[in-house]
């Protein structure tokens, strides 16, 4: 936990794909200060014309290159989610050569409760995690 879910137009080849999640997943255990084994992540590819991320006014143009990556997790301090915003717009262009223009991250909140990693049981509220 998180589950990390990654949205772009294919045509990366597979190392590509994996670079970004490795950079990913080594950023979010960073920054939100979750266990390594914490690693849960999809990828969704699409066709470009099934993406459309324009720049709610802000004055940019995106690529083909861009990634939505969306992360579902419990709550974290405001603090902790502008350093992965930073970190992930600085590692993947470093890293994966994707500009930063190109990363759009939505958090999404729920709680101990909302998860259920395994055999049908909450184990946030069973003392288990």
């Amino acid at each position: 936990m998180p589950l990390i879910q990654f949205d772009m137009i294919e045509g990366r080849t597979e190392k590509e794909i994996i670079k970004i999640l490795d950079v990913a997943h080594i950023e979010v255990v960073e920054a939100f200060k979750v266990p390594e084994g914490d690693r849960y992540q999809i990828v969704h590819q699409h066709h470009a014309y099934e993406m459309i991320i324009k720049d709610t006014g802000l004055g940019f143009e995106r690529s083909s290159n861009v990634i939505v990556i969306t992360i579902t997790s419990r709550q974290r301090s405001s603090e902790m989610k502008e350093t992965l915003y930073k970190k992930l717009a600085i590692s993947l262009k470093k890293e994966c050569n994707i500009d930063p223009v190109d990363i759009m991250v939505s958090m999404v909140f729920n709680e101990g409760e909302d998860w259920s990693f395994a055999f049908g049981r909450a184990q946030f509220l069973t003392g288990e995690l």
